[in-house]
């Protein structure tokens, strides 16, 4: 979402650190390019006014003028600023007191409510929760099965509304059904229009009497820019909502709504959606977001990522069989599995520092479909072909190719990547691994 924002920023910095020592002419033309940057982006333009105003104070003062390394210390202002603009650090969901705790999603038709309440129960049951889904939408047709669909996909309980009973009553029964089983979390999926409405409001301030939630979080489309500030500043007005999740961050908005949402509103961005997929839900931590704009990395989400998906079992395993030569195209295989769950190629490149600057990263990155394809060729193999691949000879190769659905080509292809490879990994010292997550490896 940030990478027009981020290229252009690049090219900021990369101006002034030419200057070698800087003017003071030379720091106000780079401001005024910062400025200009997040205009471009769709902040608000109240927040580029403040921000850009704070970030020309203390870049004309002392600390940049004096310095030995200034064009740095102006990276480094604008650095603490973009992480003060969102919020300055990560505000974790308020799940202590009554129990069940009690999350009210609230937001408009088309945010991602359903989906995200999906996604949040998921990452909730995670982090040892038990949470439980509650369809409180009888208007929208369908609604109530897609709840309990996604539940099943997660295997968390849904509770069983019915789109004839009274909105109110089905949140006050689920409630009482939660504290019954000791479900410690209620989700409640809540109705929206495809506009802030008189009744709508209604019915969640009545919701929120009922139930006196801990969190009423607002689900916002990123996507729809700077529309998504003047909702949550409505919807704050009415139910003083507690936070936002913001929803489809992975897509290429240009990213306003993410800068402008904490300082409009008052209010934190608590978690993200970052994918279709319902494990593509995340809390939201500005040092991380700031440090991927202005392409640093975000080392500590790819870490986390891999510690959420990789299997510690497996890894040990494979860390044995470097040791002895014995690295397969069975385990090759799982790697490539243990890599797609972490996300998209595109998304894992990004948090690593100084390859999201990289100019045609996206062309470089390998086409998911060529993972899918790669994997599909080694499954069309024996066990035996999977533990030593020099018995494939030319039939054998026909056969995985019309197997798999590719060709012989694509199956020479991959055997000499993975050759290669293996070559590469016997040459590379035990240390070396030390440096990626476990259970991952450099390729």
């Amino acid at each position: 979402m940030f990478d027009a924002l981020s290229d252009r920023l690049s090219l900021v910095f990369k101006r002034l650190k030419g200057y070698g020592k800087l003017s003071e002419e030379n720091i106000q033309e780079g401001v005024r390019e910062v400025r200009l940057a997040l205009l471009e982006a769709d902040v608000n333009f109240r927040v580029v006014k403040d921000f850009v105003a704070r970030v020309k104070e203390r870049a004309l003062g002392q600390e940049v003028m004096e310095s030995l390394t200034p064009a740095q210390q102006v990276i480094k202002i604008v650095q603490q600023e973009l992480i003060a603009l969102l919020g300055g650090r990560n505000q974790a969901l308020n799940l202590s007191g009554r129990q069940p705790a009690v999350i009210l999603l609230v937001g408009l038709q088309g945010s991602g409510k359903t989906t995200t309440a999906a996604k949040l129960a998921r990452w909730l049951k995670s982090k040892g929760r038990r949470p439980y889904l509650v369809p409180a939408d009888v208007y929208r047709p369908a609604a109530i099965e897609q709840l309990k669909t996604l539940g099943g996909q997660i295997s968390v309980d849904v509770h069983a509304s019915d789109a004839a009973t009274p909105p109110l009553d089905i949140v006050r029964q689920a409630v009482a059904r939660a504290d019954l089983a000791h479900l410690d979390t209620v989700i409640v999926d809540t109705a929206g229009r495809l506009h802030i409405d008189e009744p709508l409001m209604a019915e969640l301030k009545a919701f929120k009497e009922a139930l006196s939630p801990q969190e009423i979080l607002l689900v916002a489309d990123a996507m729809t820019g700077q529309d998504a500030v003047n909702v949550a500043g409505t919807f704050d007005a009415e139910l003083s909502i507690t936070g936002v999740i913001l929803t489809k961050l992975e897509g290429d908005a240009r990213g306003g709504a993410a800068l402008s949402i904490q300082t409009v509103t008052g209010k934190p961005v608590k978690m993200v959606g970052v994918g279709e997929k319902l494990d593509a839900l995340e809390p939201f931590h500005p040092e991380r977001v700031a440090n991927r704009i202005l392409g640093m990395g975000d080392v500590l989400s790819l870490i986390e990522k891999a510690q959420d998906t990789v299997d510690r079992k497996k890894a040990l395993e494979l860390q044995e069989k470097l040791r002895r030569d014995a690295f397969t195209l069975e385990d090759f295989r799982d790697q490539l599995r243990q890599i797609r769950k972490m996300g998209s190629l595109e998304q894992i490149l990004s948090m690593i520092p100084g390859l999201g600057k990289m100019k045609g990263l996206k062309e470089l990155a390998p086409d998911e479909r060529e993972l899918v394809q790669v994997e599909a060729i080694i499954n069309s193999m024996t066990p035996q072909e999977r533990q030593n691949y020099s018995v494939i000879n030319a039939s054998r190769r026909r056969r995985i190719a019309s197997g798999s659905g590719t060709t012989v080509q694509d199956v020479n292809r991959l055997l000499k990547n993975y050759a290669e490879m293996s070559k590469m990994l016997k040459k590379m010292k035990k240390s070396k691994f030390r440096q990626f997550p476990k259970g991952l490896l450099p390729f």
